[in-house]
């Protein structure tokens, strides 16, 4: 599966997100090793702080039916004038699952989008290498 079909599958859904605070819709989907994709939509809440972001609800899914290894990411945001990335935290939970090579796709309401990898997003995973010991 190739970065346009995650897309797609992000894009997908993406309108279901509920986002009744900030109008701003986010859909997610992981691609696991084992070919299986997980996506995630936004859900947020009066008190900001417990918003879940799309790509942390889409992990927690698939974290739950047992899956560990994402090899790559898509963030369909129908909402933005411009690919937004994932947030800090996304990246920090999405590091925890995969490699730095990870290809990350995002893209805007336009369908334009960016592909990059989460070494390039999150470049010094100081915490990466805690697993390892």
């Amino acid at each position: 599966m190739d970065c346009k079909e995650l897309l797609s599958a992000a894009r997908a859904v993406a309108p279901a997100a509920y986002a009744p605070y900030s109008g701003f819709r986010v859909g997610a989907a992981l691609l696991f090793e084992d070919g299986s994709v997980y996506t995630g939509v936004n859900v947020e809440n009066r008190s900001y702080g417990l918003t879940i972001c799309a790509e942390r609800s889409a992990v927690t899914k698939a974290v739950g039916e047992g899956h560990r290894k994402i090899v790559a990411v898509a963030v369909s945001c129908p909402d933005a004038r411009y690919p937004v990335s994932p947030c800090g935290a996304c990246r920090q939970v999405l590091s925890e699952f995969s490699d730095p090579d990870c290809p990350v796709c995002f893209e805007d309401g336009e369908g334009k989008a960016v592909t990059t990898t989460l070494g390039e997003l999150f470049p010094y995973d100081a915490l990466h290498d805690l697993k390892e010991t």
